[in-house]
């Protein structure tokens, strides 16, 4: 299982948007360590996607931002099993619309900024 330590924030993003490096900001200044990664830089390997997406329980198309010149041009319309979209991440890592941040078990899409905070608030085991 894809895990960090119950103290730190892992968060891989895009550095070239705005709102992933306000993420990045803000869990510096929600936890006592952060360790962030570009997308591109850190490419994550086919069983840490797997267990991002097991974690996260969405559809991995969920992850798409729909806008990229190169979803409209490329994926559009077709649909791939869970093999196919994370060779889609592995290699084209523009496409993913939010920063995924993991802090223990807890993985969480960072929509907005302030998503990360999801993973400084006590967690409730059902």
């Amino acid at each position: 299982m894809l895990t960090t330590n119950e103290r730190e924030i892992l968060i891989y993003y895009n550095p070239d948007s705005a709102d992933d490096r306000k993420t990045v900001a803000f869990a510096q200044s929600a936890a006592p360590f952060v360790k962030s990664y570009a997308y591109a830089q850190a490419p994550l390997n086919i069983t840490a996607w797997e267990q991002i997406l097991g974690a996260l329980e969405i559809d991995p198309k969920e992850l798409i931002d729909k806008s990229n010149p190169y979803y409209q041009e490329n994926l559009r319309g077709h649909d791939f099993d869970i093999d196919g979209w994370i060779k889609i991440f592995q290699h084209n890592p523009e496409l993913i619309q939010a920063p995924i941040a993991i802090k223990g078990h807890h993985v969480v899409l960072c929509l907005h900024p302030t998503d990360i905070y999801k993973l400084t608030e006590p967690q409730v085991e059902v």
